[in-house]
């Protein structure tokens, strides 16, 4: 019998209107397999967790590219714990400057994809993290 498919959701938190890379990396996602649940743009760190809540997914994948990341991204972990989800793996990509990296792996997200990095190499580390 076949294992289910990973589930995982790509959002876009904040003001950034830019969703190409995102819907890039979904069809990607797809293609090698996962249901895809895309929220589309300006989403908060609080409807990303509720729509993970519900959807009941593995990783949840968000582009950022406006600089907010900071600020928005170390919400998404703590709210997940706060709802006793800490199982779900957050990863995420975009214009993310190499010194910001460091503080937000320590606030639980698991990966950032910068720009250059291949859609298989995405594929790859969803699926060698999730359990």
């Amino acid at each position: 019998m076949a294992s289910a498919p990973i589930r995982v959701l790509v959002g876009k938190v904040g003001l950034d209107g830019h969703d190409r890379g995102a819907k890039v990396v979904a069809q990607a996602l797809r293609n090698a397999g996962m249901e895809v649940i895309y929220t589309g743009l300006r989403q908060t760190p609080e409807t990303i967790v509720e729509t993970a809540l519900q959807e009941d997914v593995h990783v949840i994948g968000i582009s950022m590219l406006s600089g907010a990341h900071n600020e928005l991204l170390p919400e998404i972990p703590k709210l997940l714990k706060e709802n006793n989800a800490e199982d779900v793996i957050v990863v995420a990509g975009g214009i993310i400057p190499k010194e910001d990296i460091p503080p937000l792996k320590k606030a639980g997200i698991a990966e950032i994809f910068t720009p250059g990095v291949s859609t298989q190499d995405i594929v790859e580390f969803i699926k060698e993290h999730v359990k």
